[in-house]
């Protein structure tokens, strides 16, 4: 990418509507994200071909190069999230919708703070299923990816909401229409795009999707990804615990970079104690570049071939933990996709999660998913305190 000169982008830009925005990267270094308001951009070709990535302000659509572009495979839902926490879903006397699902909330928080985004699933033709692709638009989240089913509804999730931020799922969606992709409605010049292919394992529980989700991880491979994996795991969606556990390993060894929780090493590891670095560690396989597990507000660990670690989190007032661990990938996705290397590097990498950690934190203090995902101004504000203090 060209250097900009950012004063005078700007300057040329606002003569016809256009836009440069400026983000603060981890580093404290401003970057600078061109917007235009011209649907074929000829009013500021130049601009914009010094920039990666434009957002047409008229329909909302975001194009994107391949360059820093994570695509994000899987399900988006509705979660209603209960008005008052520590009642059962029986007691709760009202719920308030939020959008949500791991891969839909990567790809969100990803472009919330200023990375580049786009989104693979369905959803049904249904008011919530148009009401989530809207909101993937107006987060400038690249939407080519997405298709409305007919025959299903878009799912449902009921989240209980403990007095700790903790979280119960009730899900309504058997079938739902994120469930019906198939592999011939599969994007592939979006996914040949991709820099990073993020993906989850709710997608595998059943056919045809589990076919269409094979797929995608093909031809994301074959295009020279880097595959992102967080299991993701929801025991109430699967047939059984050894269907889920089966399920989740069928693709391990695929994966470039996983992320999972405490809990899940616990039962990914048929019991063992997830605070021995060996237990985790057993987890690795060959091929795979980085594990991380997320340790709720004491932060996250880290493991590679060369080195392994902890970084702490970041103290708040936690209301509702959904969608932290999303917040969690998208951020250190959107610090990674910028330089690959930094996985070779360990103060580089513990640096980056670091910027992971303040963004789950702080999708914390809000109920539900996607609502609560910060802009890179939030999470650099908390960074800064917490170097400050």
């Amino acid at each position: 990418m060209a250097t900009v000169d950012i004063a005078e982008a700007k300057s040329s830009a606002q003569n016809c509507g256009c836009r440069v925005e400026l983000l603060e990267n981890s580093d404290g270094v401003k970057e600078g994200i061109f917007k235009a308001n011209g649907k074929n951009r000829d009013c500021c070709k130049g601009i914009y071909e010094d920039f990666d990535r434009a957002t047409d302000l008229n329909n909302g659509s975001t194009q994107v190069k391949k360059s820093d572009l994570i695509v994000s495979f899987g399900e988006m839902l509705i979660d209603f999230i209960p008005t008052v926490s520590g009642v059962s879903l029986a007691v709760a006397p009202a719920f308030k919708k939020a959008p949500g699902g791991a891969p839909a909330n990567v790809a969100v928080g990803i472009a919330r703070l200023g990375g580049h985004s786009a989104f693979i699933g369905k959803v049904g033709d249904d008011e919530f299923g148009h009401m989530l692709a809207g909101i993937l638009r107006e987060n400038d989240v690249y939407d080519k990816g997405i298709l409305f089913d007919s025959h299903a509804r878009t799912a449902l999730a009921f989240v209980t909401l403990r007095s700790d931020g903790e979280r119960e799922f009730l899900f309504y969606r058997n079938p739902s229409a994120d469930m019906l992709l198939t592999e011939a409605e599969i994007d592939k010049d979006l996914i040949q795009q991709a820099r990073i292919f993020h993906f989850g394992s709710i997608s595998l529980i059943s056919e045809p999707c589990r076919s269409a989700h094979l797929a995608a991880l093909k031809m994301a491979k074959e295009a020279g990804a880097l595959l992102s994996y967080d299991p993701n795991l929801r025991l109430p969606l699967w047939p059984s615990p050894d269907e889920s556990r089966k399920g989740i390993f069928s693709i391990w060894d695929k994966a470039d970079l996983i992320k999972v929780s405490e809990d899940e090493v616990t039962f990914l590891t048929g019991g063992g104690d997830h605070e021995k670095d060996e237990v985790v560690m057993s987890l690795m396989h060959p091929g795979l570049k980085l594990l991380l597990v997320t340790v709720g507000e004491k932060g996250c660990r880290y493991y590679t071939k060369d080195f392994r670690g902890r970084v702490n989190g970041f103290a708040v007032n936690t209301v509702d933990t959904t969608g932290a661990g999303d917040a969690y990938v998208g951020a250190f996705l959107t610090e990674l996709v910028k330089d690959m290397s930094l996985l070779e590097d360990e103060k580089r990498l513990r640096k980056a999660l670091i910027f992971a950690n303040g963004a789950a934190a702080i999708t914390t203090t809000e109920k539900g998913a996607i609502p609560a995902l910060p802009d890179r101004a939030a999470v650099m504000s908390l960074l800064n305190k917490a170097r400050a203090s």
